[in-house]
């Protein structure tokens, strides 16, 4: 008589696959558990080096790109929704020449101050000026301890909007306006520049909870959820701006310990538009998460302190008529269908544009 299959002779699922530097060109992808949970792939490891420099909502894992390259082998991949840079900065570490656009200023800040190559030494020295700086500064005079005074430009104060005199308490925005002073004859403004605006995000007038999308300055004490006790609204930047400066260094110089020789092209417009170069020979993004992710207004605070061109009607968020822009997966399609000789039926204007620029190898 037959009976029921034991459980234990049940096919089980592979454990999720985390030796991602054993990938090569032999791998079965379709074979690999991708399915990570938190004990698979820790935050700390997610996050490693500079893919944390700064928050960034709707990001996808680094190591899924690593798979992809060590699997294929690209000379040249691109990203037409580059966004924190994760896709270019995987290429850089992995010897692969990358090419990303995103219609947002920010985007393109952030993904080249995480992909330039600097000199570790300088950067360091730098950083300790900037922070001994800070550290000696009198909020209420704008005074060294020595006396020295430090010259903002007066526009700069001039132009402070009312967004940002509404979101910062006075204190904060002085400290945040001298760095931002102080950062803007360094060798590396870009990168001071996205310390500066983690720093402005944390030090805004907000409920500590609810960093991502406040929707009123908080001025008045509160009952926090995150720290479960009655906390202030933050006064001053200069904590944030010691932290993530030190946080920085220490990850930009794990990054460039590691990074290739390999060029990175950050090219700010639409990727409907922009001038691609030839040869690439694959397409790696992460689609937008339209509907669920404002990804402009997650990012207010740095277009008003560092005076970013605004492209926000062009871009994607909760309210946008740019609904042609969701063409990840046609893009693979489509791609596929051409190199196989098939004509596609529905091509985007983005599907178009990355193909005439793809290489006969092309994955």
């Amino acid at each position: 008589m037959m009976g029921l299959a034991s459980p234990s002779i049940l096919t089980q699922p592979p454990e999720p696959f985390v030796e991602f530097h054993t990938v090569n060109r032999e791998t079965n992808i379709q074979e690999l558990n991708l399915n990570w949970r938190e004990s698979d792939l820790p935050e700390r490891t997610r996050t490693k080096h500079v893919h944390r420099l700064h928050p960034y909502l709707g990001k996808f894992i680094p190591q899924l790109v690593e798979i992809f390259l060590r699997k294929y082998r690209p000379k040249l991949i691109y990203d037409p929704f580059c966004g924190s840079g994760t896709t270019l900065v995987e290429s850089s570490v992995l010897g692969v020449d990358s090419v990303g656009t995103d219609i947002s200023a920010f985007n393109v800040l952030l993904t080249g101050a995480k992909t330039m190559r600097i000199d570790t030494s300088t950067f360091k020295h730098e950083a300790r000026y900037i922070l001994d700086s800070i550290q000696s500064l009198d909020p209420q005079q704008g005074l060294f301890a020595n006396g020295q005074a430090i010259k903002i430009d007066s526009t700069d104060r001039q132009s402070c909007s009312d967004y940002l005199k509404s979101w910062f308490a006075p204190q904060a925005l002085e400290e945040l306006l001298q760095y931002k002073y102080l950062a803007k004859n360094t060798s590396y403004p870009s990168l001071f520049n996205v310390i500066l605006s983690r720093s402005a995000r944390s030090s805004r007038l907000v409920r500590h909870f609810d960093l991502d999308f406040p929707k009123t300055p908080q001025t008045e004490p509160y009952y926090c959820y995150k720290h479960s006790r009655i906390c202030s609204p933050t006064q001053s930047a200069a904590k944030f701006l010691r932290r993530y400066t030190e946080d920085t260094v220490r990850r930009v110089s794990e990054y460039q310990a590691i990074r290739s020789d390999a060029s990175t092209r950050i090219i700010h417009g639409d990727s409907r538009e922009v001038d691609l170069p030839h040869g690439i020979d694959m397409v790696f993004t992460s689609p937008p998460y339209v509907g669920l992710i404002d990804y402009h207004e997650q990012h207010r605070y740095a277009y008003e302190l560092l005076g970013l061109e605004d492209r926000e009607s062009k871009e994607i968020g909760i309210y946008t008529e740019n609904l042609t822009l969701l063409f990840f997966l046609p893009i693979l399609r489509a791609v596929n269908r051409e190199k196989r000789g098939h004509h596609a039926q529905t091509q985007s204007p983005r599907t178009i544009e990355a193909q005439r620029h793809l290489s006969e190898e092309a994955c």
